[in-house]
């Protein structure tokens, strides 16, 4: 934590003196060292391109919620990588035709 400290020179003519440090001949106020990293986040989540990757990002999460609640994918029955994308795969199919199969429009019934 590094502390900012305001000059007695800058805080004296300044209305809110009484107020803002009433104890003291000038203010401190405790920063964090990340915190222009901080502020560099702020920045960026503020343009248009963030908020874009921010929704595609949620559906993306979606899917693999999906997969892990309602397909059972939490655990991996299947051993070692070759196995694992094997199970991965079977389970990505899977959820694509559902998807498919949400496509297909389904016949209207015929009057009687």
């Amino acid at each position: 934590m590094v502390c900012y400290r305001v000059s007695e020179h800058d805080c004296d003519p300044c209305a809110l003196k009484p107020k803002c440090c009433p104890n003291t001949p000038a203010r401190k106020i405790p920063r964090s060292i990340h915190e222009g990293a901080r502020d560099m986040a702020r920045d960026i989540a503020k343009t248009e391109a963030y908020v874009t990757s921010r929704r595609e990002r949620k559906k993306v999460e979606m899917l693999f919620a999906h997969l892990k609640r309602i397909l059972r994918l939490d655990r991996l029955r299947l051993r070692g990588p070759n196995g694992a994308r094997d199970e991965f795969h079977l389970a990505a199919a899977a959820q694509n035709l559902r998807k498919l199969a949400k496509l297909i429009p389904t016949p209207m019934p015929k009057p009687a």
